[in-house]
């Protein structure tokens, strides 16, 4: 059979079951937070595994190894996103859960207008959501077109449409539960696509195996095998600097900041599964994937080019490219249906839940005043949800040959969230006109970092945004902008709360106060000025020095996750927290 045969073949099932899941949303999905926040009961197993394929994507599938081929291993640094990611799930995730339950929060937008009791930052809020979910979804869209193409040999423009379709469906059909549902499918795809495809990538018969393939890792020029500089002073990023590594897994650290990770914080049942997602399936299984199979992929992809097997023109050619090369019929389908997954895993919660914010902080506050019945909140946001669709799909139009950087930029926008949690969770002290003007100031750092002065001194968007927020917010405090007393009473509040709910044991603040010295320490030699380290430290098994660099630093980072989340109970929850939560409530919003 042909291996296009067995691609539609997959496919048609995966569509099936996509379908199946929205439909059942459809017909069973009647209030508007059952179908946007999943009713605050989407179960462990179902955030355990969605959220990790949320959070990686076919930005990891597609456009991690692309960037590998094209800068080498100094590149293969962002695999430690496996870290950064849930490190702000660590921060945030938990104490998310427990103020939506206390307070009845729908959106981060809820949230954060209601702590600092100003209204300019929901609208801001609102803005920063729709900005990430319409590029960070036009991304995982431009890995699909690109796919499709060079797989299937479908046209860029019908195969962007097909995947953007298929996707939309689900979501406006099911909400966000239905999204979450599929997505437990998604992951297992996500991760079986990711080792196949690099399996048979070192296996092939031009690279002989891992012996050859270390071999013919030696041959490469040494800008394939090493971190460059620690930076680089000018515009653009110089290459793959130290601190460009450093401030690129800041914009990563954005993913599950982002307003749609916290929204989906309020939809879960319980925050049990966190700490498990975060130490387990995200930094462990994932990172087995990426340590090692997004590599031998990346860098099989770099010698086969030298070969004359293949010739990628863009990161987004590689993986298609390979898969025509190296895979069988059937695993040809499974490797291509698992990256569709790993695509539609991050656009549909993406795509839903700005949807859901546009709804409940626009129409729904403001354009309804609060009157809006289920009905009509479910049918609006489904709106929203294609308007979001749509844009996505004009970002990925206007942008096919730029998956991963896209990526950094959308993310940077959830990156800086931090401005509003910080603030929320744990008390940073700026006024509410510093939050807002905060806020947009970091909006615009953004643009003028990528698209008019990118990356001055190879720093990231991200940390330019969320620095400039920061001086802004806190320059307000300095020239003596002050609260309300009802501002400030409201805040007192939520932190002696908070504090009280959220406090760690003895045993916990312990752990707490070792982290603080043990996480930026990890930082520094696993992915700061110290990574440098690696181009000539040590090496072991037949991995290049820099790639055994990475390695030993992402196994270190496994054990400071779990005490992390464990040990410090950042994300471990008691019953009696669960119960306090669900007791001592003080709604504050209303659903309809």
């Amino acid at each position: 059979m042909e291996p296009r045969t067995w691609v539609y073949i997959f496919l048609g099932i995966y569509i099936i079951y996509c379908f199946w899941w929205g439909l059942r949303g459809y017909f069973t999905e009647k209030t508007s937070a059952g179908y946007s926040i999943g009713g605050r009961s989407i179960p462990f197993i179902a955030f355990l595994m969605a959220a990790t394929a949320a959070s990686f994507s076919g930005w990891t599938t597609v456009g991690h190894p692309g960037l590998i081929w094209r800068d080498g291993m100094a590149y293969a640094f962002a695999s430690f996103y496996v870290l950064t990611i849930p490190i702000t799930g660590a921060f945030f995730a938990k104490r998310n859960w427990l103020m939506g339950k206390r307070y009845g929060f729908m959106t981060p937008g809820d949230m954060f207008a209601y702590y600092y009791n100003n209204e300019a930052v929901r609208w801001l809020t609102v803005l920063a959501a729709v900005l990430y979910s319409m590029f960070y979804s036009g991304l995982q869209l431009i890995a699909a077109a690109k796919l499709f193409e060079i797989v299937a040999g479908v046209p860029y423009t019908a195969g962007l449409l097909f995947m953007a379709f298929i996707v939309w469906f689900y979501v406006v059909t099911g909400g966000l539960k239905a999204s979450t549902w599929v997505g437990v499918i998604q992951f297992i795809l996500l991760v079986l696509s990711i080792v196949l495809l690099g399996y048979y990538t070192i296996t092939t018969e031009a690279l002989g195996g891992w012996t050859e393939f270390t071999t013919q890792l030696r041959g490469l020029e040494d800008k394939y095998v090493e971190v460059p500089k620690l930076i680089h002073f000018g515009l653009g990023s110089g290459g793959w600097t130290a601190v460009m590594i450093l401030t690129y897994m800041f914009a990563l650290m954005g993913i599950q900041s982002s307003p749609a990770f916290t929204l989906w914080n309020f939809g879960i049942k319980s925050p049990k599964p966190l700490a498990w997602q975060q130490v387990f399936m995200s930094t462990f299984v994932v990172g087995v994937a990426l340590f090692f199979f997004t590599a031998f992929q990346g860098m099989g992809a770099r010698i086969l080019q030298g070969m004359g097997e293949i010739a990628p023109q863009t990161d987004g050619d590689v993986v298609p490219m390979l898969m025509n090369y190296v895979l069988p019929g059937p695993v040809m389908a499974i490797v291509f249906l698992g990256i569709i997954a790993a695509i539609h895993s991050t656009s549909a919660p993406y795509i839903g839940t700005g949807g859901t914010i546009v709804l409940r902080d626009i129409y729904w506050r403001y354009i309804k005043k609060q009157k809006a019945g289920h009905a009509e909140q479910i049918w609006a946001n489904r709106i929203f949800v294609t308007v979001i669709t749509l844009l996505a799909v004009v970002v990925s139009l206007t942008s096919p040959g730029a998956i991963v950087m896209i990526g950094g930029f959308a993310t940077a926008f959830g990156f800086i969230m931090y401005l509003m949690l910080l603030g929320v969770h744990y008390g940073f002290k700026f006024p509410g006109v510093g939050a807002a003007l905060g806020l947009v100031a970091a909006i615009i750092a953004c643009f003028i970092t990528y698209f008019f002065y990118q990356y001055p001194l190879s720093l990231h968007t991200a940390f330019w945004g969320l620095f400039v927020g920061l001086v802004v917010a806190y320059a307000c405090r300095g020239i003596g902008i002050k609260d309300s007393e009802e501002t400030l009473k409201r805040q007192a509040e939520v932190r002696e709360w908070i504090q009280s709910v959220d406090g760690p044991t003895e045993k916990g603040q312990k752990w707490r106060n070792a982290m603080k010295w043990v996480v930026p320490i990890w930082f520094l030699f696993a992915i700061g000025p110290l990574c440098l380290l690696g181009n000539n430290m040590f090496e072991f098994g037949g991995f290049l020095p820099i790639w055994s660099w990475q390695i030993v630093w992402w196994i270190l980072g496994i054990i400071m996750m779990w005490a992390l989340c464990f040990k410090a109970e950042m994300s471990t929850t008691s019953e009696e927290q669960i119960k306090r939560a669900d007791e001592e409530q003080n709604i504050v919003v209303q659903e309809i």
